[in-house]
């Protein structure tokens, strides 16, 4: 009788491990050292001349009028936020500016995205990228602003207008507009499966020696790799992508892949590729929400597949995810009770969206869309969790990683503080 093949672990025993997170270390604090070099180069500098793409415009107002503060990011990759009384958003244009730095921007600041004071010398409009042009493609199939916008943000990481980006968070949805690694699964299991077809009709023919998975897997790779690039790199989506290439490495080394030390050693070669990433909300929101997948698989494989993938992984990612959401965010709504849901129905919708787009039929869900937006017409104000119970619930989670009970009691102690949430 066969046996099933056994998956490899990532790495074995105390002293493997010690050696790889003395690596990590070293990197990580030689990373963090030339980046503290070239802060205090910049912050030495009474003023700086740069190029930069402006990423979102946010209208603000004070004493002295309207104003707005703009996200740019300078063509030498620093992402940094500074103040604009012009009346025009500039999202989306090139600026030329004149930056004032200063001993006052603190080292975690200059890596996370310091407020800079600066003078806006010109500017002009982007190059006709083809990442404009697919913009003004998308824009053309749509009457309604707020559904080009949605478009916009699903395929190339545009930021959503203010009252759309409301309506989506009273949704519970905002994980789906956000460009991540489901969006990257759904896309990468798309190229796959239109690929497998044409790619067995020549493997027969031509060279039956290859494998799939590999040529395939490649391909696939390399198109994700041109679309993260077409997006501009997001910090969200390009996490996803390394999290992917190590994923689809450790599936070809026959080295298991849903199971913590993984999960561990992805965040360690993320945090040392990019160190600021540890600073980042949406980074550590990625982490948990895998962590949670990582963890309803441990203690659901007893159950049929069909029911884990449609039931257990959506319903149990958003059941455990509550006290995390709402301990840092503090929008209620009833109606975030139908993100699960949601999860479930975009799986087909992303790629159904994407051939109606490239066939010039994208408007015809919008009424769908509208819909779906004019449901959460009220909310139910603003209240958010204590840190301590954020704290407590993370160490809770940890110790379930061993002890069944405690994973149950996370069920249990979200759905007491949905209640202390929801009982006013």
């Amino acid at each position: 009788m066969s046996r099933a093949i056994e998956k490899v672990s990532l790495l074995e025993g105390r002293r493997e491990w010690g050696l790889f997170w003395g690596i990590v270390l070293l990197l990580f604090s030689l990373h963090l050292a030339w980046g503290y070099r070239s802060y205090r180069e910049f912050v030495a500098k009474p003023f700086f001349y740069t190029w930069g793409d402006v990423v979102k415009s946010i209208s603000k107002s004070s004493a002295r009028g309207e104003y707005r503060i703009l996200k740019v990011r300078s063509d030498e990759g620093l992402l940094l936020y500074t103040r604009s009384y012009r009346k025009a958003s500039l999202q989306g244009k090139r600026v030329r500016l004149q930056l004032f730095p200063s001993e006052r921007i603190g080292f975690v600041d200059y890596l996370k995205g310091p407020y800079i004071p600066s003078r806006i010398k010109a500017v002009r409009e982007d190059a006709d990228t083809l990442k404009q042009r697919l913009s003004a493609a998308i824009t053309r199939q749509h009457s309604d602003p707020e559904a080009a916008a949605f478009y916009r943000a699903i395929f190339l990481a545009e930021p959503l207008p203010p009252t759309l980006r409301q309506k989506v968070a009273e949704l519970g949805i905002s994980h789906l507009v956000a460009l991540s690694g489901f969006h990257l699964g759904i896309l990468w299991g798309g190229v796959f499966l239109v690929l497998l077809p044409i790619y067995r009709f020549f493997q027969v023919r031509l060279f039956p020696w290859r494998y799939d998975l590999i040529d395939l897997g490649t391909l696939s790779l390399l198109l994700l790799a041109g679309y993260l690039w077409l997006t501009g790199m997001p910090p969200s989506l390009l996490r996803s992508y390394v999290m992917l290439l190590l994923g689809w490495g450790a599936v070809l080394l026959g080295i298991e892949l849903v199971s913590f030390p993984f999960l561990a050693f992805a965040g360690a070669v993320l945090a040392v590729i990019q160190p600021a990433l540890l600073l980042s909300m949406g980074f550590w929101l990625s982490m948990t929400g895998v962590f949670f997948i990582f963890l309803l698989l441990k203690y659901s494989g007893e159950l049929p597949k069909w029911l884990v993938a449609g039931g257990v992984i959506p319903v149990g990612i958003f059941w455990l995810m509550q006290p995390v959401t709402h301990a840092l965010f503090p929008q209620l709504s009833l109606w975030q009770f139908v993100s699960p849901f949601l999860s479930l129905l975009f799986i087909p919708f992303y790629p159904l969206a994407l051939l109606l787009h490239l066939l010039g039929m994208g408007g015809v869900l919008d009424g769908v869309l509208m819909w779906l937006w004019s449901l959460p017409a009220e909310g139910m104000g603003e209240k958010i969790l204590p840190v301590w119970t954020l704290e407590f619930y993370a160490l809770l989670a940890l110790a379930a990683i061993r002890y069944r009970l405690l994973f149950y009691t996370l069920f249990l102690l979200s759905g007491a503080e949905l209640l202390w949430l929801y009982r006013g």
